[in-house]
């Protein structure tokens, strides 16, 4: 292994023993190892370090960090600080990477060279039946609109840290990510704005274990749809309709649903013809029909609770003006 690997992957990590470990035999197992591995465990009541230990055991470049909890954003800095590599790869502890990633990373950022790039994620064959219907519903463009990697996409690519990295130039240009909810589309769009180049590797893709319940994953999507009106207080902008469609579901649904109450049970069919479309995408697209009928509640989970928290988010912060502003939530992450 080379004093300077060219790709530092940096991972923090947050009370996850298991997935860590999943991780780790993933990037043992890589055809191509020109990269270190920087775990920084963020306060951890259990921490990995006997994995992280395990690992560097078995061959792997790999230094393990045990800092105060602060956030994952400050993790991920905290591993910037301390990376040698020419680009810097960043995973979710929850991601499991093929064996072929950074052969095919190499391969194509040698053919069209990228200063920040990101790839999709799927769902494994091991992976849980409810955590293969939550990936389909956040990864179909009958849900999303293609805005996570997709073929048809509604806007331009934005690289997620579960897969995403940039060179060392537009880290000493840009810097490091800011202790805020989607931070990695903060970070994507000051890259995009100082004049990089950023652009999807599609083939670079890693699998994605995401949430274990439905319960998780509402809390989840409820928090993205709070902070895209955050990334809109920052990015003036940076909405775009598509964001918009989730709180459009809630409202035409709710309002469908108060007709067919009201006035007639026939308001409701706009909301069932969706429905069948898509438990029939979903069938076609994982091959399995108990997946697909769970693809069906995940959807309205993640359009729900995603457009719930639009609304929420934009009617204080938009309309009434209430809350902090933006700087005074950074600064207040930050501990400033």
């Amino acid at each position: 292994m080379s004093a300077s690997p060219k790709y530092s992957v940096i991972v923090p990590v947050y009370n996850r023993i298991d997935e860590v470990t999943d991780l780790l035999n993933s990037l043992i197992g890589q055809t191509l190892r020109n990269f270190e591995v920087i775990i920084v465990e963020d306060g951890s009541t259990a921490p990995c370090k006997a994995a992280a230990d395990e690992a560097i055991s078995r061959g792997l470049d790999l230094r393990y960090y045990y800092k105060s909890n602060e956030g994952r954003s400050i993790a991920r800095n905290y591993g910037l600080e301390r990376a040698n590599g020419e680009y810097f790869v960043f995973f979710d502890s929850d991601c499991v990477i093929p064996p072929t990633y950074f052969e095919t990373l190499d391969r194509e950022l040698t053919a069209q060279p990228l200063d920040c790039f990101g790839g999709p994620d799927a769902a494994h064959e091991s992976f849980t039946d409810t955590q293969k219907a939550i990936n389909y519903s956040m990864t179909s463009f009958l849900t999303t609109g293609g805005i996570r990697g997709g073929k048809i996409r509604l806007e331009k690519f934005v690289p997620r840290t579960f897969n995403m990295g940039y060179s060392r130039k537009v880290y000493e240009q840009v810097g490091g990510f800011r202790e805020m909810f989607s931070e990695d589309i903060d970070m994507s769009t000051r890259i995009r704005q100082a004049g990089f180049s950023i652009g999807l590797i599609r083939s670079a893709s890693v699998w994605h274990k995401r949430r274990i319940d439905m319960k998780k994953f509402l809390r989840q999507v409820y928090v993205f749809g709070m902070s895209r009106i955050t990334l809109k207080l920052l990015y003036p902008d940076s909405l775009k309709a598509v964001h918009c469609l989730p709180a459009a579901f809630v409202i035409g649904c709710t309002g469908l649903i108060l007709l067919s109450a009201l006035v007639s049970p026939w308001f409701i069919t706009p909301i069932a013809i969706y429905l069948i479309l898509l438990f029939i995408c979903a069938a076609i697209s994982t091959k399995r029909l108990k997946i697909a009928a769970m693809a069906v509640p995940a959807a309205i989970i993640q359009l729900g609770g995603y457009g719930a928290g639009f609304i929420k988010a934009y009617f204080t912060k938009i309309i009434l003006g209430r809350g902090r502003s933006i700087e005074e939530e950074i600064s207040l992450r930050k501990g400033k």
